[in-house]
């Protein structure tokens, strides 16, 4: 129990974290609960049961695989939209911008990138950008031109070809459209996660994609890290915002959230190994800002 106390202590488990709904194991994040589901070690019982009747898109585990079977005829992206996407071709605008229907308070955000700075193109150059509301509606996608020349179109990745982005919107004006769509406007003074105007920033490594499209954006504003990148970017945006929001949806008690509250003081040690382990859990608090707390604002 001394040694259970400590771990507590220095740890930060609380009933905030993903856990494995498998063998119970609490993880940091989706990203490491996918990592110990599907990762290149996962623990073998729970890559077992995971492969028959879990949902590598969500993440969830149903009963039996035929309750598998059904959240998956569900768990998928819109048909209709996908061949939007697909049907996008250089006779279009190739650009598709519904901002006038939205007012959503959460974005998901996906970029692709070329490449630029001389014949290796190893310089990443924004050339299509998504984003998405948390009804996996689009609001706003376009094809991006480049500042600098790309010198390669990485197209088994990015399905990119140099004609898409001739006629393509300037970076200078899709930064001030995708700015107006997450500001919506709020001042950056005034930016926060609750009680304001602006959205709740979803993604895949957002710090990328902001640092290419030049926007700047408060980081306890964004959510990402959660999923892995796909070729297309509103598939990147709808799993990241599917993952997010089942973060979100999680129920818990507004005053057991405090971070870092001392809870395990050196002082409690022998009122605290007297207690279970289930006991502990429940006064421990986590050192993150829980997303839950995005819909109690």
């Amino acid at each position: 129990m001394e040694h259970l106390v400590e771990h507590m202590r220095t740890s930060y488990h609380s009933v905030h974290e993903p856990t494995c709904r498998i063998c119970k194991k609490h993880c940091r994040s989706f990203e490491s609960l996918r990592e110990h589901l599907i990762g290149p070690l996962p623990k073998e019982e729970c890559k077992r049961i995971f492969r028959n009747q879990g949902c590598k898109f969500c993440l969830v585990i149903l009963n039996n695989p035929d309750a598998l079977r059904l959240h998956q005829e569900i768990c998928q992206l819109p048909s209709g939209v996908l061949a939007q996407l697909a049907n996008l071709s250089i006779f279009d605008n190739l650009t598709i911008d519904n901002v006038q229907i939205r007012g959503p308070q959460v974005v998901a955000l996906a970029c692709k990138m070329v490449g630029g700075g001389g014949s290796d193109g190893s310089l990443d150059l924004c050339a299509r950008v998504c984003l998405s509301d948390e009804y996996e509606s689009i609001i706003f996608h376009t094809y991006v031109k480049p500042p600098t020349p790309a010198t390669n179109y990485r197209y088994q990745t990015t399905v990119i070809r140099a004609e898409y982005l001739r006629e393509a919107l300037p970076l200078s004006q899709a930064q001030r459209k995708i700015q107006d769509i997450l500001y919506n406007r709020e001042p950056m003074r005034k930016l926060r996660p609750t009680d304001g105007k602006a959205s709740i920033l979803v993604g895949h490594i957002l710090d990328r994609d902001l640092s290419l499209l030049q926007i700047s954006y408060p980081a306890t504003m964004m959510r990402y890290d959660i999923q892995a990148g796909s070729e297309d970017p509103y598939e990147d945006c709808v799993a990241s915002m599917r993952l997010y929001k089942r973060m979100r949806s999680q129920v818990h008690k507004k005053g057991d959230h405090p971070q870092n509250q001392n809870n395990f003081a050196l002082w409690r040690q022998s009122e605290l190994e007297k207690m279970t382990p289930e006991q502990l859990l429940e006064i421990s608090r986590p050192d993150f800002y829980c997303w839950c707390l995005d819909s109690q604002g």
